[in-house]
């Protein structure tokens, strides 16, 4: 008799296989206990050898902190040294450093809400168009570094959270903003004459020639200057 068939007769108490159920309602039953793996977890044969790794790379990982497989020389570089802060030498301090621009007349952190205060009306547009383009980029870059130094106090105020002077801060810089908006208005006012020329001069207009007696103007100039060369000549 075949051993499975064996063995489950003994584990049954000697029932013969037409004693038992059907499969399908007793599959267990019908096959052994044990059943072994059919196919190993791996292809790889196992003879196989692994061959020498050629990668000089392999394991240098800056994640995992894994550094080469041989040891750097760095004693072709020296490190340096940090300097004490006594053996320093001492810095001249130069009183019309630009950089002082930024801070106010006192040069303090914290300019006082006195000073915030002290200050006129913004430049109104009529005035900014009798300017030239000198003074008007000069005027421009004036109200930049302003800001700038309100912007700066501002956050050094709010750093050592004083409690004063942001109300007197802001108004000065509300007269600096209307200053830049009108001189960008202006800009815009001669940037539009300046395309309406350009669209006329392309149309073919031109300014009206005026003739002028270049004999007449002459003898105006002659006249004017006698008084004075007979004036030179009596001296003399």
């Amino acid at each position: 008799m075949h051993r499975p068939v064996v063995t489950r007769l003994a584990q049954y108490g000697g029932q013969a296989l037409a004693e038992l159920p059907p499969p399908y309602l007793a599959p267990s039953l019908h096959f052994t206990m044990t059943r072994t793996q059919s196919s190993n977890f791996s292809t790889t044969p196992v003879v196989a050898g692994r061959g020498r790794d050629l990668n000089r790379t392999r394991g240098v990982s800056a994640i995992h902190r894994t550094g080469p497989r041989f040891k750097l020389n760095v004693s072709k570089y020296p490190l340096p040294k940090p300097v004490a802060p006594g053996s320093l030498p001492a810095r001249n301090n130069n009183p019309e450093h630009g950089l002082w621009g930024f801070f106010p007349p006192s040069r303090e952190a914290l300019s006082t809400p006195e000073f915030d205060l002290e200050f006129g009306r913004s430049w109104a547009i009529t005035e900014l168009r009798d300017k030239s383009w000198e003074d008007i980029h000069s005027l421009w870059w004036v109200c930049v570094k302003e800001r700038n130094r309100i912007a700066t106090t501002n956050v050094e105020r709010e750093r050592l959270k004083a409690g004063y002077g942001d109300h007197e801060a802001g108004k000065r810089d509300q007269a600096v903003f209307v200053t830049m908006q009108n001189i960008k208005h202006v800009l815009r006012e001669r940037w539009h004459a300046w395309e309406e020329a350009q669209r006329l001069y392309d149309q073919g207009s031109r300014p009206a020639y005026e003739e002028v007696d270049y004999m007449e103007s002459t003898e105006s100039v002659v006249t004017e200057d006698k008084p004075v060369a007979e004036e030179k000549t009596t001296k003399a």
